[in-house]
């Protein structure tokens, strides 16, 4: 077992930290009725495009069904769009609204202005460790 000292951190609580500020980060958000799941597809949608129910559901890793249930929440919010194809009818592309759109740049601000304030608050030596620290731990989850 690796020691513990006053100047390390075992690598369970690197990790609990690590989530815990995801967590802070991703409860920031517009709307407040929008679901963790939902705010999920949202961003999918946003970063990458619209998609099928079928790309949606293997993406968030649900089922067709309780993808439907979700698209179905998102549209009756008005947070999304379903278009049909126009060369096949049964093929369904699902898009974000301008409502959602709005949801996602707003979530963004939101996010963005709360991290800013808090790196704001660092010393100069704390903020150029959180810069190389990010580096790593992008190397980390890249991996």
């Amino acid at each position: 077992m690796p020691r513990k000292d006053e100047n390390h951190i075992d690598d369970q609580e690197i990790r609990l930290t690590i989530q815990h500020l995801s967590r802070r980060i991703r409860s920031m958000q517009s709307d407040e009725t929008v679901t963790e799941g939902q705010r999920s597809v949202l961003f999918t949608l946003a970063n990458n495009g619209p998609q099928t129910l079928g790309s949606l559901s293997e993406w968030e890793r649900v089922t067709p069904p309780s993808m439907n249930r979700t698209i179905n929440a998102l549209v009756k919010a008005g947070l999304v769009t379903r278009v049909g194809a126009p060369d096949d009818g049964r093929k369904v592309t699902i898009d974000l609204s301008k409502e959602g759109r709005e949801f996602i740049v707003l979530t963004r601000r939101k996010r963005d202005a709360w991290f800013t304030k808090q790196l704001a608050r660092l010393t100069p030596e704390q903020r150029s460790i959180v810069d190389q620290s990010a580096k790593i731990l992008r190397e980390i989850s890249d991996s």
